[in-house]
């Protein structure tokens, strides 16, 4: 069994995540513009193919790591198996998502619904285990910093790439296939990219997982029942203070238009700001290791959740001025790159104090986690917004320079304020129930060992 960070994990691990960031961002910019303009579904049909789809997926969030941890292990190993097994058939179903097979309207609707349910099914199951295996290469904390560092800055440049290579790409794909499946063409080759970096991730993490030979059915049985048990304080005070971190994401990304619209009235500063936001977001995630080794990675939540409260609650106050609050919200943005890049560090850690106390290994559990601030995160995007714009009596018709300060002031609320919040009810989420530091991690790590000697 290999002991130490390779140099092809420390350097590229992450690869697989540039991909599944260029794969989902298809979805978050372009599937309701899908519904409606290229599909033609009504508005209604379209909300309630969005709804049913991210409704589903966040119901099932939580599962896919209780599954990892309860089912067989596989012939590569619990977690390293699922990046083989899974991805390659994304991209077919994916590409489903959007495809208008029919001009039967709930035939079509019908179709769209399956396949963003089981790609979403068949992309999160390689998803978990990917970030299971921080803590299973892992063996100390300041390797699953370093491993969950390098993954954020993978990610973030996904981000970027995206916003130079995604509509471009979809163009060209439009003179191919023509526009009525350009979507489709560039969610099929985005996820393919995807593909080849979490097969990429499988080479990299082979020898690091012990394979299971054995199964005891009567103790897979009872594992399966005691599973929850790792459950516990420090597991749930940090999903609770995670959800602030997607929120930073889904709900200010969605709120920026509406910002540099209405309040800036200057929408081609959007692009600056975005590109701005997201070189800050990768070099927030490349620091995130050097932070976190020198502090515990609680800490590494705790004070860039309050920087960042305080960059978004003074770019409140200065609205008005576009070029302050592109810095602001930029610094927030790297704010957000050092927490991304951490937080599995902290799941990691999570784990080990979950095998401490209740004497089980449940990585794919607790790290598969993950997914549900996310989820739940992105239904709240649509709920806050639309709450913030319907308090300060938005409508489409209104001329942008004719915008009211109630206007300005409600879009100011989802795009700054509340975030911020969520912040600091994150930090106290953080500062009170998440105590396990770096000395703890060494002593309940090495009680694991002494039991497993025993």
């Amino acid at each position: 069994m290999k002991k130490e960070l390779s140099s092809a994990l420390k350097l590229f691990y992450g690869v697989g995540d540039f991909g599944f960031t260029l794969m989902t961002n298809v979805e978050t910019f372009y599937f309701n513009f899908f519904l409606t303009n290229i599909a033609q579904f009504s508005v209604a049909m379209s909300g309630l193919i969005a709804s049913i789809a991210s409704i589903t997926d966040a119901c099932l969030s939580w599962i896919y790591g209780l599954i990892l941890n309860t089912i067989k292990p596989k012939k590569w190993g619990r977690y390293r198996s699922w990046l083989m097994i899974m991805p390659w058939i994304v991209p077919f179903l994916f590409a489903f998502q959007f495809l208008k097979v029919s001009e039967n309207e709930g035939l079509s609707a019908v179709v769209v619904i399956v396949a963003a349910i089981v790609s979403h099914i068949c992309w999160n199951f390689p998803y978990v285990a990917n970030v299971a295996m921080i803590n299973v290469a892992g063996k100390t904390p300041d390797d699953r910093i370093a491993l969950a560092a390098i993954r954020g800055t993978w990610n973030n440049i996904g981000s970027i790439a995206f916003s130079y290579m995604g509509l471009p790409l979809a163009t060209v794909l439009a003179g191919i296939v023509g526009e009525q499946n350009q979507y489709a063409a560039l969610a099929f080759v985005l996820a393919v990219i995807m593909v080849v970096g979490y097969y990429a991730h499988f080479r990299m993490f082979d020898g690091y997982e012990e394979i299971e030979v054995e199964v005891v059915k009567k103790e897979e049985k009872k594992e399966k029942v005691n599973i929850f048990k790792t459950l516990n304080v420090p597991v749930v005070c940090l999903i609770l203070a995670d959800l602030a971190k997607w929120m930073i994401k889904f709900v200010v990304a969605g709120t920026a238009i509406y910002y540099f619209t209405y309040v800036a009235q200057n929408v081609a500063m959007q692009a600056t700001y975005l590109l701005a936001a997201n070189i800050a977001g990768v070099i927030g995630a490349y620091i995130s290791k050097i932070i976190a080794k020198a502090i515990s990675t609680s800490t590494t939540m705790i004070g860039p959740y309050l920087v960042m409260a305080a960059c978004m609650i003074v770019a409140y106050f200065l609205r008005d001025n576009s070029t302050i609050v592109i810095v602001l919200m930029s610094l927030a943005q790297l704010g957000y790159g050092i927490v991304y890049s951490a937080t599995p560090a902290m799941y990691a850690d999570a784990v080990v104090y979950s095998e401490w106390k209740a004497g089980r290994n449940a990585s794919g559990f607790i790290m598969g986690l993950q997914n549900i601030p996310l989820k739940v995160a992105v239904l709240s995007r649509a709920v806050i917004i639309a709450a913030c714009l319907a308090a300060a009596n938005f409508d489409a018709s209104i001329d942008p320079a004719a915008a009211t300060d109630e206007l300005k002031s409600g879009i100011g609320l989802a795009f700054m304020v509340i975030p911020a919040i969520a912040l600091i009810i994150g930090v106290l989420f953080m500062i009170f129930g998440f105590r396990i530091t770096k000395e703890k991690l060494v002593q309940y790590q090495a009680e694991i060992e002494a039991r497993k000697n025993a």
